[in-house]
């Protein structure tokens, strides 16, 4: 059974940086991308990052890029995104995504419960 579990989100003042992690089970991590998704109050999912399989290219959202960095730690079947100079409109729940195959295609089989995110004074 793949499991997904997020955590690393909490309230953070405009400015703060945040690791997320997303712990991966029940798969080879290694064969699959993965994905950052998020979701802001009242507003669609919207697609962050992803990274191939063993790391060598990432990708991100035109909006994203320069604060928002995504890796993995294949051995330890773990994601990460890191935040920096948080805002505002970062608020949302963050959702960690398996991909269909190792080389990152934007189609997700499997999501996580997510975390959540608050920036806020």
């Amino acid at each position: 059974e793949v499991q997904l579990v997020e955590s690393g989100g909490g309230l953070v003042q405009p400015g703060g940086s945040l690791r997320l992690s997303c712990a991966a089970s029940g798969f080879t991590f290694d064969d699959y991308a993965m994905s950052w998704v998020r979701q802001a109050p009242g507003k669609g999912l919207e697609w962050v990052s992803g990274i191939r399989w063993e790391g060598s290219s990432t990708y991100y959202a035109e909006s994203m890029k320069g604060r928002f960095t995504i890796s993995r730690d294949n051995p330890k079947n773990t994601l990460y995104l890191q935040i920096n100079s948080l805002k505002s409109e970062d608020t949302a729940v963050y959702y960690c995504a398996k991909d269909l195959e190792g080389g990152f295609s934007g189609a997700f089989g499997s999501w996580g419960q997510g975390t959540q995110v608050t920036v806020s004074s």
